[in-house]
């Protein structure tokens, strides 16, 4: 059976806090507390994501289903059968025009009662909701149905019997009278049911809909934050050269715009190849060079390199570990600090023994928790922090690439 009509409830809002983790200890948190991590910490916030704006309320289609053929096929059903079961024909056949005068009175009391209880369905779906006024709601229900189906009921076959100049037994009209009404609730029935259920299908597209929106709207925000901050920790490369060496400071300009030219190109993609950011990387780790000499070191397993064209991850997301194991940790020409990338299973694994700074380089804040926050947003895991007194180890998570 099916069944037309619209009706809208409010749409969830969206809003929620998200908390930022320091760059050098874990990932930010989401709006959730922060889970354990393996050595039994709790991630560390100190920067507050706003919350995102929350969403505009739009306006939702209603349940809207044809169900004329199935008014039509069961007011048919009923106007045939109820006739010849409960003997309101008498003694008429076939071959007397007063039994088809009488089964076009019938069919029409049948299309009749449908119609009207119908009507009166839908009209009182617009005042009365299951969720806020159930008994209210089942009352008149029942009410509208019986005061409407038994006077109609009466009169059709009074109509009908007059028709065909035929006595109306009382027992016949009062077991039609309750044939009818019960049919009726059944009917009713049936339709609220279907309601209910083409309600909830529209209710969890509607969320999905707008989880969908609202995901889209936060890793949009997540973005923004990415170059602003590559380009402040770049500067401030930058700013250290020209005032210690001019020469490297000019290989420094170029290699950052060679760099910040696929920062451009990546910025409207949500995932890269990991090919294109161990490439990046590299190119990075020349900036750093230029600055610590042989102070940092960047090793990569072969196996992760291997895999460039098998994997996605977010932009920039190989080189915010390598800044943010710069920003953390000691580092000399003759004790520098290794950065070693490898591949496990679909993660990139990060490790670093840990030499923690009197004083962390200056930076933004945002690396590792804007980082956590995308890779939550696009592949449904964030990061994976194990540290120990001496080693720091970070699991990024990686896209299979289509």
């Amino acid at each position: 059976m099916s069944f037309s009509g619209s009706f809208q409830r409010p749409a969830p809002s969206s809003g929620a806090t998200r908390s930022e983790a320091h760059g050098g200890a874990a990932p930010g948190a989401d709006a959730s507390p922060p889970a354990p991590k393996a050595d039994g910490g709790r991630l560390e916030a100190d920067n507050a994501l706003p919350n995102p704006p929350p969403a505009q309320a739009a306006r939702r289609p209603g349940v809207r289903v044809d169900d004329r053929r199935v008014m039509l096929a069961g007011s048919l059903g009923f106007g045939l059968l109820i006739p010849q079961l409960s003997g309101l024909f008498g003694s008429l056949g076939p071959g007397d025009l007063r039994f088809w005068a009488g089964q076009a009175a019938y069919l029409a009391l049948a299309l009749a009662v449908w119609a009207g209880n119908r009507w009166l369905l839908f009209r009182q779906r617009e005042h009365f909701d299951w969720f806020g006024q159930p008994w209210r709601k089942l009352v008149m229900l029942v009410v509208a149905n019986v005061l409407y189906t038994a006077p109609v009921t009466v009169l059709g076959l009074w109509l009908a019997a007059l028709l065909m100049g035929q006595p109306l037994p009382r027992a016949a009209l009062q077991l039609v009278v309750a044939v009818n009404v019960i049919c009726v609730l059944f009917v009713t029935h049936a339709y609220e049911t279907l309601f209910l259920i083409r309600e909830r299908e529209s209710d969890l597209m509607w969320v999905e809909r707008l989880q969908r929106a609202r995901a889209q709207a936060e890793l949009a925000a997540l973005k923004a934050q990415v170059d602003p901050h590559f380009l402040f920790n770049s500067l401030n490369t930058l700013g250290h050269l020209i005032s210690h060496d001019s020469a490297r400071a000019r290989e420094c300009c170029d290699t950052l715009a060679e760099i910040y030219r696929y920062v451009l190109a990546a910025r409207d993609h949500d995932l890269v190849p990991l090919a294109d950011e161990l490439a990046f990387l590299r190119q990075y780790q020349r900036l750093l060079e230029l600055r610590f000499d042989q102070a940092v070191q960047l090793q990569l397993d072969p196996a992760l390199q291997a895999a460039g064209a098998r994997w996605l991850l977010p932009p920039l997301a190989l080189q915010t570990l390598l800044e943010n194991a710069v920003k953390h940790n000691r580092m000399a020409q003759d004790e520098p600090l290794r950065l070693r990338l490898g591949l496990q299973g679909d993660w990139v694994v990060a490790h670093n023994r840990r030499r923690p700074r009197s004083s962390a380089l200056p930076g933004s804040g945002r690396g590792l928790a804007n980082l956590d926050e995308r890779c939550r947003l696009l592949s449904g895991r964030a990061l994976r922090v194990r540290r120990s007194e001496q080693d720091f180890e970070l699991d990024l998570p990686l896209v299979a690439a289509p």
